[in-house]
């Protein structure tokens, strides 16, 4: 133990004194035995920098490298200017911790101001916070905010939200004990049906996404008349950022809540990470809003200063009025998307065309191939269904194809179905040759 931790061995008495327990082990006796490891861990024995480094290379080998990719799903290949990483690597962003003190964080806290600006002007809300972890965190706590602001205790989503984030949702409020009642969908898109059966009284928000996961466009319109005539809040979830240049922007839709995921905005896919949570509300809702804002006012000599403001979480006010105990930003992904917003400035709205265009196409074309599903308005991405469709993915994976994503384990209903998608930087190419592959794999021709 003393080989790992600096503590003298009085130190780890006291502290064990301290802690109410005798041993080491006492702090570890809740544990069932069964998932605790005894012994000695069979790990290899070290080895040099040199053949470490040597190892890693190999083992990066094994990674599959597409030259393809049609998978989307909430993360997106868009191309990332330069200016994105040439800023962000600037050690002023890149190793900067909380901008608490802000007489020496004011160009952190600018950044942050310019950030939320963009995102509620994008949103078409009044306000934006500093950012969340990611959207399916960011619509978590958009869940809370709407039954803190209603105090009611209920929350209808639609089954089209994506499944993780709808998981993600179920554990934010089984521990408020929040009820949260699916909407069927219908022929991709939410069941209105349903939805006017599910509101009721106890209904504090109906939480929709668009696009959908299906890449499906909701009509929001639709949707936020019927959860305020039951005197509940609308909550718009927008997994795909890009979209924002392209259609009506949630705030234009009546929504009283905006929960977002920003990757698409200058941010890596990386694997899956780290992404970037986007939360805006309409006045009203201000007050309440998570995490942390920046503000601007002046400082004692009148000259313009940014400030942390209206802090809603635990370690400022008490915990009965907190909205949150969220307790950081993604500041780096949030200044990449700054950044990004900057760059493209109105292209944004020509990135997105070239999106829904490349993926109309791509439609037409799977349509000679496959059995499209959903023949409603879309975005940049669409369900199609093969016979053997797992079959297919495979082999075309093999040769370097990602034709999509398989829905079946998130809709055991949709067998041998994909959901596919385009960007800006899939080409008319690709597209046919994807197109040429599901043929020769056994596709059914239409």
């Amino acid at each position: 133990m003393t080989s790992y931790i600096s503590g003298s061995e009085d130190d780890v008495n006291v502290m064990l004194e301290t802690a109410g327990v005798k041993s080491i082990d006492g702090l570890f006796k809740d544990i069932p035995e069964e998932h605790k490891i005894s012994g000695l861990i069979n790990l290899p024995k070290g080895i040099s920098e040199f053949e470490l480094k040597k190892e890693l290379s190999l083992l990066s080998e094994k990674n599959i490298q597409p030259t393809i990719s049609f998978l989307g799903a909430g993360s997106y290949n868009h191309f990332i200017p330069s200016t994105v990483s040439a800023i962000t690597g600037r050690s002023e962003f890149y190793t900067g911790y909380t901008p608490y003190q802000a007489e020496i964080s004011q160009g952190s806290l600018q950044a942050i101001y310019e950030f939320q600006t963009m995102i509620a002007h994008l949103s078409g809300m009044d306000m934006a916070n500093a950012s969340m972890y990611d959207g399916a965190t960011a619509l978590g706590e958009s869940a809370i905010m709407a039954c803190t602001h209603t105090k009611k205790e209920k929350v209808l989503v639609a089954k089209s939200v994506h499944p993780e984030y709808r998981q993600v949702l179920h554990t934010y409020m089984a521990g408020r004990n929040i009820e949260v009642s699916e909407i069927k969908t219908d022929k991709g898109s939410v069941d209105i049906a349903d939805l006017k059966a599910k509101l009721d009284d106890k209904t504090a928000g109906v939480i929709v996404q668009s696009p959908n996961f299906f890449g499906i466009i909701e009509d929001q319109e639709q949707i936020a008349e019927i959860a305020h005539g039951n005197s509940s809040l609308f909550i718009s979830c927008v997994v795909e950022a890009m979209s924002l240049g392209y259609l009506k922007n949630p705030g234009e839709c009546g929504a009283d809540i905006f929960a977002g995921e920003g990757q698409s905005l200058g941010i890596s896919q990386c694997y899956g990470g780290p992404h970037l949570g986007l939360i805006a509300v309409k006045k009203p809702l201000l007050r309440r809003l998570p995490g942390r804002i920046s503000g601007k006012t002046v400082d004692a000599d009148g000259k313009e200063a940014f400030i942390l403001t209206l802090q809603a979480r635990e370690q400022h006010i008490r915990r009965e009025k907190a909205s949150s105990n969220i307790c950081t930003n993604q500041g780096l992904c949030a200044i990449a998307a700054t950044v990004y917003l900057s760059t493209v400035g109105n292209k944004l709205m020509e990135i997105a065309r070239q999106n829904h265009q490349k993926t109309n196409y791509a439609f037409e074309s799977m349509s000679s191939c496959a059995e499209v599903l959903f023949q409603r308005p879309f975005f940049n991405e669409f369900v199609v269904k093969i016979p053997n469709a797992n079959s297919d993915i495979k082999t075309l994976l093999q040769k370097g194809i990602i034709a999509g994503l398989p829905l079946e384990e998130y809709y055991p209903d949709m067998s041998d179905c994909i959901l596919v998608c385009c960007t800006e930087m899939t080409t008319r190419e690709q597209i046919d040759l994807l197109k040429s592959e599901i043929q020769n794999a056994g596709g059914n021709t239409q």
